[in-house]
C-alpha cells in the first residue's frame, strides 16, 4: 500500500466544540488525513460553518451525527446532510429497516442516481460490551448484533457501516466486500485505549479489510499531531 493510499484511510476526529480550532485543525492535517470527522459537539457548537471550513481547506467531511429518529425525518435530515457536501454521514440502523430504505430512497431521488454522500450504518458503539446490550434488552452477543444490523442495512441500500473493527470479517462475510466498513476503536501501537473496548492497531484494521479508520486522541492529544498522524501512516504503509 502506499503512502496516500493509507492516508485516504484515515479519518481524523474533530472533538472539540470551539470553531477556531476547526480551521487550526484544516490547516494542519488537511496533508495528513483523507477526511476529518466532525461529530454532535462540534456540530452543535458551529453548525454547517464548521463543514464550510473544512471543505475550504480541501478536506473531506464524515458528519458523525448518528440519526434516529422516525423515518421521515431522518430521511429529510439525511437530504440535507449530503446538500452540504460531506463524503459521509451516518445514522443508527437500530431505527430500523424502513428509516434506512427510506433514506436511502430520498437521497436516490434528490441527487437522482449522480455523486451523492455516501450513508452508513452505526451497529454497535465500540463502547459497549454484551453487559451494555443486556441492560437494554438485548440478549443477543455483540458480534451477532453486529452482522445482524449490518445484513439489515444493507439489504435497506445502505452503502456501508460503522463497526468495530473486530467485527470486520464477520461483516465482510455477511455482506460481501463492496460494502464501506468505517471502523472506530482503532488505536496504533504508541496510544492509550481510553474509553474503547474493542479495538485494533491501524494496521491490523487495514489487513482485516476496513476502508476508513477514525482516530482522534492518538492524534488530536499527540504533542506533535502532524508526527503521530505520519506515525499512523507509517504503520499502515508498514502493515
Amino acid at each position: 500500500m502506499t503512502r496516500d493510499q493509507a492516508r485516504e484511510k484515515v479519518i481524523f476526529a474533530l472533538d472539540t466544540g470551539e470553531f477556531a480550532h476547526v480551521q487550526y485543525w484544516a490547516e494542519t492535517l488537511s496533508d495528513k488525513v483523507g477526511m476529518f470527522k466532525i461529530g454532535k459537539q462540534l456540530f452543535t457548537a458551529c453548525g454547517p460553518a464548521a463543514v464550510r471550513m473544512i471543505q475550504k481547506f480541501g478536506g473531506e467531511v464524515f458528519l458523525d451525527l448518528k440519526f434516529h429518529d422516525i423515518p421521515n425525518t431522518v430521511a429529510m435530515a439525511s437530504v440535507e446532510a449530503a446538500r452540504m457536501g460531506v463524503k459521509l454521514f451516518n445514522l443508527h440502523a437500530l431505527g430500523g429497516y424502513e428509516m434506512m430504505a427510506k433514506t436511502v430512497d430520498a437521497l436516490d431521488k434528490e441527487f437522482k442516481g449522480g455523486d451523492r454522500a455516501k450513508v452508513l450504518a452505526v451497529t454497535i458503539l465500540t463502547s459497549s460490551t454484551e453487559e451494555t446490550l443486556k441492560d437494554v434488552g438485548i440478549e443477543h452477543a455483540v458480534p451477532d448484533m453486529v452482522v445482524r444490523l449490518a445484513t439489515l442495512a444493507r439489504k435497506a441500500g445502505i452503502d456501508g457501516v460503522v463497526a468495530s473493527p473486530r467485527e470486520i470479517p464477520l461483516i465482510r462475510e455477511a455482506c460481501g466486500s463492496d460494502f464501506l466498513i468505517v471502523t472506530p476503536g482503532v488505536r496504533p501501537s504508541f496510544a492509550a485505549l481510553n474509553d474503547q473496548k474493542r479495538v485494533m492497531t491501524p494496521a491490523e484494521a487495514v489487513n482485516a479489510g476496513s476502508d476508513y479508520l477514525v482516530i482522534g486522541r492518538p492524534i488530536g492529544d499527540a504533542p506533535d499531531p502532524a508526527a503521530a498522524a505520519e506515525m499512523i501512516l507509517d504503520e499502515i504503509v508498514a502493515g
